[in-house]
């Protein structure tokens, strides 16, 4: 048995490449058990993965965990956004999830955006302009492409949802993650039927929206995980809604989250609406909003161009005049689904760290370009910036962040905080307490503060000028693509 002080929760963050499962303390917000199992994803045009992946990964996860995680009175599961996850009537995928940064459905986000009334009208419905990343465009693409899979399906879920569902054996989601898919409208906080109807989706199939607070089922019989029957099992949510509630965020502090993707976001008491698409209007895990700005080339994209390169990833030179815009996946802030990568400004005195310099300038570049439009106009321009996420504690990325904001940036020391939100929301099943309060009873955002430099306005000027010069060739669909 462990020594915590008050019952154990398990959060969980099953994320692009991997699922994480840390056992917590609700009294104090320690950690006392933790678990990790990779997932695969595939490459090329498409980026896919088998749900039962998820599973198995979670299994594996807890396993990790040990006696801890059977002693768990409550598990939330905190998930990567948009992934479309088709079932069958036995439950079981139709076939592997569309994932968020799969952007082949770039021509049906466009034709959507065009049929349902233009980019205003998207915003105003739902608070979002579709791209390729969200759900809604996914299945528009599936209708298309393989329409025999539409006619198998017979529920369909996020990937927070399939775990969920797996372990209550109940079809629920949440407000969080339900409002990145394009078909919930934020307006009236209910699945829009226009939208459904217009891509031929019947609502029927779509899980319930667990209110915050509520109990979205209990640990069924049928499982393999080291869970008592019974546990019970918060609504989820999806991954940047579940950070937010881990660094316990009040409305108007800004975060930038570094990791697969790029984020940058705030909660808020205004319900978003951007109609020029930047600013995703997503809901927050616990009743109000979180408007958020997303880079689909951050971490991964630099490692790429460091390994490349031959050199560590910490290996940056200053004093480039070189321009790296780093969208080897195509990208989505700006909404550019078919780009690829483009260098500017190559000489002969030109060195690699140099180089990668610039692949980190580019990629920190979008981020804060769009951290203005996220925050409300009395935020607080001058206090730091919160810095989380895979390369959070990489001193380029802080560097860079610094140097390009003209902010101070703190670095929380609490590591894995989507799992650790959905900690935190379980925790309040069993407290009664707002998530985001307990998180910070836990002092989860607590770490060091880096001050504030000059703001290197030429170097971001420069990008931005690239940037538009090159419109045509970024807008271009490669050929072999």
């Amino acid at each position: 048995m462990s020594a915590a002080e008050g019952p154990l929760v398990v959060g969980v963050d099953t994320s692009t490449q991997s699922t994480k499962a840390l056992v917590v303390d609700a009294s104090t917000g320690e950690v006392v058990a933790s678990g990790q199992a990779p997932h695969t994803v595939t490459t090329g045009a498409g980026r896919e993965s088998d749900p039962r992946q998820w599973w198995d990964a979670l299994c594996e996860a807890l396993r990790q965990c040990g006696d801890a995680a059977h002693e768990a009175a409550a598990v939330s599961i905190g998930g990567q956004q948009h992934g479309l996850v088709t079932l069958d009537e036995h439950g079981e995928p139709v076939r592997p999830a569309l994932l968020w940064n799969d952007v082949r459905s770039a021509p049906q986000a466009q034709r959507l955006i065009e049929e349902l009334g233009g980019p205003k009208a998207w915003a105003e419905r739902t608070g979002s302009v579709p791209g390729a990343s969200f759900t809604v465009t996914k299945w528009a693409w599936l209708a298309e492409h393989e329409p025999e899979a539409v006619r198998a399906t017979r529920a369909v879920r996020l990937p927070h949802d399939y775990l969920t569902e797996r372990l209550t054996g109940l079809g629920t989601t949440d407000r969080g993650d339900a409002s990145g898919t394009g078909w919930w409208a934020s307006a009236t906080e209910a699945y829009d039927a226009e939208t459904l109807a217009h891509v031929g989706l019947d609502p029927a199939l779509l899980p319930r929206v667990v209110r915050p607070g509520e109990v979205a089922g209990t640990v069924r019989d049928s499982h393999d995980l080291p869970f008592s029957k019974g546990t019970l099992v918060a609504p989820g949510t999806g991954d940047n809604a579940a950070a937010a509630l881990g660094l316990g965020l009040r409305p108007g502090t800004p975060v930038l989250s570094l990791g697969t993707s790029g984020t940058v976001y705030a909660v808020s008491r205004h319900r978003p609406a951007d109609p020029t698409g930047t600013v995703a209007g997503f809901a927050d895990a616990h009743g109000d909003w979180l408007p958020l700005a997303c880079t689909l080339n951050c971490t991964l994209a630099v490692d790429r161009v460091a390994a490349l390169l031959g050199l560590d990833r910490e290996a940056v030179e200053p004093g480039t005049s070189v321009t790296l815009l780093p969208y080897l996946d195509g990208e989505r802030t700006p909404n550019l689904p078919n780009a690829s990568g483009l260098l500017h400004g190559l000489r002969h005195d030109t060195t690699a760290g140099q180089l990668l310099q610039a692949a980190y300038d580019g990629a920190v570049h979008a981020l804060l370009g769009a951290l203005d439009l996220v925050l409300d106009e009395d935020a607080d321009r001058t206090s730091p910036l919160l810095l989380i996420g895979g390369g959070a504690r990489g001193r380029a990325w802080q560097e860079t962040v610094r140097r390009l904001s003209g902010r101070p940036v703190q670095v929380p020391e609490a590591k894995e905080l989507v799992a650790l939100g959905a900690a935190a929301q379980a925790a309040g099943l069993l407290t009664g307490e707002d998530p985001a309060a307990v998180a910070r009873r836990w002092n989860t955002a607590a770490g060091p503060v880096l001050d504030a430099v000059e703001r290197d306005a030429a170097t971001l000027s420069r990008i931005s000028g690239v940037l538009s010069d090159a419109a045509p060739l970024l807008e271009r669909a490669p050929e072999n693509r």
